[in-house]
């Protein structure tokens, strides 16, 4: 590309502008705005122009600490290199480990990431992909949040609950985790379980209260109905944390009975609350009562007791939503779903049963 007429000279710090233009650095390094735009944006044109020309350019980037302006680079390219993510509860720690995940591999394509957070609210949920559409993302995320309609760009679920279609999802093998955790329990000699079952309309909620019935049956376990106790419903469920829901579930199960040794929880945050409620209530975990969640979230490695868990591998499975969106907007052809494998893991709230 030719160079252009040389324009007006830059003579001294007072005649920079306050906002250093693509215009600014042609001018000053009388080179047209089509040559500096391509060096700037790697394009494949790039390779026609000398490399002295290319360092030029960049020391002057350097020098003046040029910065694109990103509406302009859109109205260009019609690219915005950023996604929307779209969660119940940005404050959970369930989202919080996917959305760090997302981070990490969105970081390294390039690209940004707005958050919005649902709290379950149907008005929300609706309007929600509509509002982030309108700010030219390129695809969604939704964790665990509900859709029944397609959308116009690529859409990747973290959840069993999104089922809309055109959209991948990313699960987690609900009939694993359950066999995994009644597996650790049967093994250590617990016959009463109680059940916590996950809030109505949560992504995992049904296929992990199926699991639970089909694999009691298996392992000759009873679910019983005194010993089952739901989480609660959605959007009321996020008025407070599942540790304070938890916390309650077990209130309430107690005032029921206490003729059982082990509780499997919904989930991580639920079983930290019954722990804490069980100690209020004089019973020692896990001497009295054995109690396993599911998830793995960071903090469950720091409670008294530690707690022993069903590992879901939540930033690999953030990182993979990610990848599966970024080959989405890409044009690549993806899998409708990816199932990942859980993992037990065994930490101090767990115990042989001790007749009492």
């Amino acid at each position: 590309m030719a160079a252009r007429k040389p324009g007006k000279k830059i003579h001294a710090q007072q005649d920079v502008p306050r906002r250093v233009t693509l215009k600014f650095l042609a001018e000053y390094l009388q080179l047209s705005t089509t040559t500096v735009s391509v060096v700037l944006s790697d394009s494949p044109l790039a390779m026609t122009i000398a490399q002295k020309t290319k360092e030029r350019i960049w020391a002057a980037v350097e020098k003046f600490q040029y910065r694109p302006n990103m509406f302009a680079q859109y109205l260009h390219s019609k690219r915005t290199f950023s996604v929307a993510v779209l969660v119940p509860d940005i404050g959970d720690e369930y989202s919080s480990s996917l959305i760090s995940g997302i981070e990490r591999r969105l970081s390294e394509a390039g690209y940004k990431y707005i958050v919005a957070s649902h709290r379950g609210a149907p008005k929300e949920i609706e309007t929600s992909p509509e509002t982030l559409m309108d700010r030219a993302v390129e695809g969604m995320i939704f964790i665990n949040t509900p859709l029944q309609k397609r959308l116009p760009i690529p859409v990747v679920a973290v959840s069993d609950i999104t089922t809309a279609p055109g959209v991948s999802r990313i699960v987690i093998d609900n009939d694993r985790a359950i066999w995994l955790g009644l597996s650790h329990l049967k093994q250590l000699g617990h016959k009463r379980i109680a059940f916590f079952k996950g809030p109505d309309h949560n992504g995992d909620t049904e296929m992990r209260w199926k699991a639970v019935l089909e694999n009691s049956e298996k392992f000759g376990l009873e679910v019983e109905r005194e010993l089952t106790v739901q989480l609660g419903t959605y959007p009321e469920v996020n008025e407070s944390t599942v540790s304070h829901h938890g916390y309650a579930a077990a209130m309430t199960l107690l005032k029921r009975t206490r003729s059982f040794t082990a509780l499997m929880a919904f989930n991580d945050g639920s079983a930290i609350g019954a722990i804490r409620a069980f100690q209020d209530a004089g019973l020692s975990v896990p001497n009295a009562v054995s109690v396993i969640g599911i998830d793995d979230v960071p903090l469950g490695e720091f409670i008294y007791p530690r707690l022993t868990t069903v590992r879901q591998p939540l930033e690999q499975m953030g990182q993979l939503a990610a990848s599966t969106l970024l080959d989405r907007i890409n044009g690549m052809t993806v899998l409708e779903e990816t199932k990942v494998l859980p993992e037990l893991i065994v930490r101090e709230s767990t115990a042989p049963q001790r007749y009492r």
